[in-house]
């Protein structure tokens, strides 16, 4: 039985494809289109997981979209009477999601009769839910998925055991946490869609000063089963105009109109403008508002595990790459196991839909666990040399070697302990926006001024933005002040005193570190660089970060090739091969 999940005409479009029960393939749009959280339809991210399950169009059995134009209608006839521009602007989006199957029967350039699987409209929550649950390897958890808004819901949590998942509230538009933080994001001047991490990053740098005014923006709701929460709407323009969102170009990053009313800036002060130099009032109140996000978030994880006495908990939407926040939960709340899935956002909706057709619409017991995140494209040997060939690396000057798998680990770790910089691309591409070791640039985390270096040199980005540091897994506990595995970089944890001056380039201002932690199984060959750098150094942890420039993560050669050409990387590891600049 196979099974194609699409998320299209929505940011981060994406495909997946689930056969028998188990993920093959899954990769989001902008892999390929080279457009950051791309929308519209995923035609080339669909073709790559056909080819790599070794399917045509013909050979699907359904396929599995995670929008239901039913799910809370009155609410959206009520809103649609009171602001008809964002009505119209919804209804074109609908339009296209009915149009789906003309789109793919257009992509393949066939007709409909080529189609013959059943279509099946998932809600957006519930499929965010099962991203999570279906992919985790508990049999029961508790659920929680929180966003900005999908289906006219921000929230929804419930109880997964099994295959089946029993779904017990939401929360409705217009009360968001997702939309919280990001209108408070535009406030301090990150204007571009996806900008909520730059400001969980800023908080750090801050104090709480506004915290109490905090409680009045994001309030807290008595007697709704413990999970309830409301905006103070008049610090928001929202309810009002609409999001605005432009989900449905495909050759341009969403974008999202603006959320916050001028309530807050009487309340806050101006907003920032984008080109105005960060203030420490702006850093207090990334604080203050990361700190009242904690507050919502982990006072509802907390309830609901006293509730329900579960012990693990599966997390989803935007506000699950809160990883500042996901950290805190062991120490929050009664929770022992956390699971968050690489792709928690809307890329993972692909993903979720699919598993519930599989689990919940025909049945299906269980047999899946996403144990690691690379189920993206990845090339050959031979494609490599030819994409390097192609290049004219060694006409530029470059020294390329073919290596055997210790050599290559033994030359690399020794070019990062010289405190070089490395880009690191191997095997199938990752799935979600982290790199986890396979698109990944790579450096010494022992150099305080690698930080620097990195964000000037290499990634053009702002100074305050925090590294991640992977670690093998075996060693977390030794290195950090807890030790449950984070192998998808979701989990910030404390830095334990006595090693931040071992590792201080991925040591955050706070003391924390979004760890990536790297087992054997999940990946050999980042594991064995590691290994190598370890057994260097003594320290068995690298600095990690995405290989790109303020682009999309690199999928293919020729992109990392031109990445690697275009910044001042000193290195670059394409599958077996080594390419060092002339002198290096």
């Amino acid at each position: 039985m196979n099974i194609l999940g699409i998320n299209a005409y929505h940011g981060n479009a994406s495909a997946a494809i689930v056969c028998d029960g188990r993920l093959v393939a899954a990769v989001e749009e902008e892999r390929f289109n080279r457009v950051k959280y791309a929308a519209g339809f995923p035609a080339q991210a669909i073709r790559y997981c056909l080819k790599k399950a070794g399917l045509t169009l013909a050979e699907i059995d359904h396929v599995a979209v995670p929008r239901n134009p039913y799910a809370r209608l009155g609410r959206k006839i009520f809103y649609a009477l009171r602001m008809p521009s964002f009505a119209r602007g919804r209804a074109k989006v609908l339009l296209k999601f009915q149009g789906i199957p003309e789109a793919l029967a257009e992509t393949f350039a066939g007709d409909l009769h080529r189609i013959r699987a059943e279509f099946h409209r998932i809600e957006h929550h519930q499929a965010h839910l099962a991203s999570s649950f279906y992919c985790s390897p508990f049999a029961q958890a508790a659920l929680l998925s929180a966003d900005g808004l999908g289906d006219f819901a921000s929230t929804m949590w419930g109880i997964g055991s099994g295959s089946r998942m029993k779904i017990e509230g939401a929360i409705a538009f217009p009360h968001s946490l997702g939309l919280f933080y990001s209108a408070v994001t535009q406030y301090l001047g990150f204007l571009k869609f996806g900008d909520e991490y730059k400001v969980m990053g800023l908080a750090a740098y801050g104090q709480t000063e506004q915290l109490e005014l905090f409680h009045d923006i994001l309030r807290v709701e008595k007697g709704s089963a413990g999970n309830g929460f409301k905006l103070g709407l008049e610090y928001f323009s929202h309810h009002r105009t609409g999001p605005e969102m432009s989900w449905a170009e495909a050759d341009k990053t969403p974008r999202l109109g603006k959320l916050f009313s001028e309530g807050m800036e009487r309340r806050l002060g101006s907003a920032r403008a984008a080109d105005q130099t960060l203030e420490q009032r702006h850093r207090n109140l990334a604080a203050s508002l990361q700190a009242r996000l904690e507050e919502v978030y982990l006072g509802m994880l907390r309830r609901f595990a006293e509730r329900t006495r579960l012990k693990s908990v599966c997390l989803a939407g935007g506000v699950a790459f809160n990883c500042v926040a996901n950290g805190k939960i062991f120490e929050a709340t009664p929770f022992e196991q956390v699971y968050v899935q690489p792709a928690a956002g809307d890329g993972g909706l692909s993903v979720g839909a699919a598993f519930i057709v599989w689990h919940q619409v025909l049945g299906q017991p269980r047999s899946f666990v996403m144990d690691h995140a690379y189920w993206g494209p990845e090339y050959s040997h031979q494609e490599i040399c030819r994409a390097v060939d192609s290049s004219g690396l060694a006409q530029k000057g470059c020294v390329v070697r073919e290596l055997q798998e210790e050599e290559l680990m033994r030359r690399a770790a020794a070019i990062i302990a010289e405190g070089k910089i490395l880009g690191w691309f191997q095997g199938r591409a990752e799935w979600g926006p982290r790199a986890l070791g396979n698109r990944s640039i790579v450096a010494d985390p022992r150099r305080p001024e690698m930080k620097e270096i990195l964000n000037r040199r290499i990634k053009h980005r702002e100074s305050f933005r925090p590294f991640a540091p992977s670690i093998l897994a075996e060693a977390t506990g030794e290195y950090f002040a807890k030790s449950h595995p984070s192998p998808f970089m979701t989990l910030a944890y404390p830095v334990r005193p006595e090693k931040r001056e071992k590792i201080p380039a991925p040591t955050h201002v706070d003391g924390t570190g979004r760890l990536q932690t790297v087992t054997r199984e999940a990946n050999s060959r980042y594991h064995a660089l590691i290994s190598a750098f370890r057994d260097l150094t003594g320290v068995p942890v690298v600095l990690n970060t995405s290989f790109n420039d303020n682009e999309p993560i690199v999928c293919s050669p020729e992109q990392a090739i031109d990445c690697f050409e275009r910044t001042q990387m000193d290195a670059l590891a394409l599958g077996d091969l080594l390419i060092t600049r002339q002198g290096e």
